[in-house]
This record gives structure tokens, sequence and C-alpha cells, in this order.
């Protein structure tokens, strides 16, 4: 965790750029921002360990290597807890409030219901992290001033991806526990691939990516139990040559989940992933550009 006093004089989020961009891909990581203003530890009722339980930690450590290859990597300095920029702009929970939310808040979604809307409510564990309603205007600001710049920011990293080479693939990474409200998933995957039931990327990337990452030893899913949040929903078009395809990692592979801490399984996921990533860049651009669903492997 880093306490800053605010994010007026902090870098919200950060690009990692290669010497040039040589490859239809553009790598994401928001939820693994670890940025927390005083203002708010002071105002939750969580302490600091508890407070980080819904952070995608060291995501951006992990796939860093991609720049190396030639692709960007946009990262979130700001948690998740804070404001998730995976969620619609205004999913937004009515009774966290003081105050009117705008009329075009979506205060339905099954995300409000569960705590986890674009101002979460609750961490991973359903702990809620507020005391109190606090100001709307205060949720306001952080879409403003956070979620909206980053979009910005993405979608233009995107756009200008796809004009230069035809083609983009947006991988969004995060990270999953390996238990889940204490219970051990005794099959949990390694890896989980989102592409929202097929309509987010071609299925010829999909069926690549945990082909490459089965190949290497580890366990994969696809969609189940994550199948894309707001990135991948929104981001993804793949008859327009427009691919977003989610990965969660597995925390157990690389480092302690009580802490936080790196394990020693982290340098070798990490080279792992740098294969993977390696090998998916070979995936035949006419693949991407034109959305078909199968090629032949070389």
């Amino acid at each position: 965790m880093r306490v800053i006093s605010d994010f007026l004089s902090e870098s919200t989020f950060e690009i990692l750029t290669p010497d040039e961009q040589t490859l239809p891909f553009v790598f994401n990581s928001p939820h693994s921002g670890c940025s927390y203003p005083q203002a708010f530890l002071d105002a939750i009722r969580l302490d600091r360990n508890r407070v980080r339980l819904s952070e995608d930690a060291h995501v951006d450590k992990l796939f860093d290597h991609v720049t190396d290859a030639g692709a960007p990597l946009l990262k979130a300095h700001f948690p998740r807890v804070y404001v998730d920029v995976n969620r619609e702009p205004y999913e937004l929970d009515p009774k966290m409030f003081v105050g009117r939310l705008p009329p075009h808040a979506n205060i339905r979604s099954a995300r409000v219901a569960g705590g986890l809307g674009t101002i979460p409510r609750v961490v991973t564990d359903a702990e809620e992290i507020y005391s109190a309603p606090w100001p709307v205007e205060e949720a306001l600001d952080r879409i403003e001033t956070l979620y909206k710049p980053y979009h910005a920011t993405l979608r233009r990293l995107v756009a200008q991806t796809h004009v230069k080479f035809g083609c983009a693939v947006l991988v969004d990474c995060h990270s999953m526990p390996s238990t889940f409200r204490g219970q051990e998933l005794r099959y949990r995957s390694d890896f989980v691939l989102g592409d929202r039931h097929g309509t987010s990327a071609a299925s010829a990337l999909v069926d690549h990516a945990a082909n490459l990452l089965a190949g290497l030893g580890y366990r994969v899913s696809v969609n189940k139990p994550y199948a894309g949040g707001f990135i991948t929903e929104h981001y993804g078009r793949p008859a327009k040559g427009l691919h977003a395809l989610q990965i969660e990692v597995n925390r157990s592979l690389y480092m302690n989940e009580k802490t936080l801490e790196l394990s020693e399984g982290f340098d070798h996921l990490r080279k792992d992933l740098s294969l993977f990533a390696n090998r998916l860049f070979a995936i035949p651009r006419q693949v991407l550009a034109t959305g078909i669903d199968r090629f032949a492997a070389e």
C-alpha cells in the first residue's frame, strides 16, 4: 500500500509504452492500483489489510514484459475500492450516499445489488467498507477525475492500435482468489479466460490462448466463473476486428494471499506468461482482422 495525500498531485494511471508499438495488442491492468488517499483511509471502517482484499495485487508486474515485445500496458494507480473502472460509469448504490444521484445512474444492476458497483460498498469477502453514508458529490468527483480519464486513455490506445494494424486485441488482466468465502475450491482453475460468452473476441483467439496456457501445464477454464466485466463487454467488437479478452490469474500461483507479498512462484509464473504472450502474438493477423472462428496453427 502507498498512502498519498490525494490524487490532485499524484498520477492516477500510467502507460508503459514500448519504443515502438509493433503488435496489435493492448494490455490493461485496471485493478492493480495500490495508492490510497489518507482521507479515504480515515473515513472507512476497515483496516488497511482488509481494504486491500479486492486488489489485483502485482498483476501489472506479471504482464509488464509485454512492452519489451512491442505492446503497451495501461495500469491504474488508484485502487478498485476507490473507483472501479470495470463497471459502467454510474453503477451506484443510492443507499451509500447522502444526496441525489443523477437520473442516468444505474441503481438496479446485479453488481450494485452485490455491493460491487462503480464505487464499491464491500470488498471481496462482502465486508462493508464504509461506516456511514457519505456525500454523493465525492462519488461523482471520483468518476469525473479518475474513471472518465482512464477510459478516455484506454479508448485512445485501442483506437490507435486498430487504425495502425487494422485490428486490435485488448487483454484485460486480473487476478482471482484461490478460495471463495473461506471454502477451498479443489478444482479452482489456474487461469480463467473471459470473452462474454463468445461475444467480445473471436473464438479462435480465445481457444488459442486457452491451448497455450494448457500447454504450459496450467488448468484453464473459459467464462466460468468469470466471463468478463464492463471493459470486456464494452471494447470487444470482433466483427470489426476489435477483440477484448479477460484473463484471471489464480493468486496462489504467485503471492501470499493474506500478506500480498510475492511468493517464490512469481518469477516462474512471469516467465511462463512471457512465453504465453509471445506465442499469442504470433496469431495470424487475418484471424484478428476478420474475426474468423478457426485457423490452422503452425
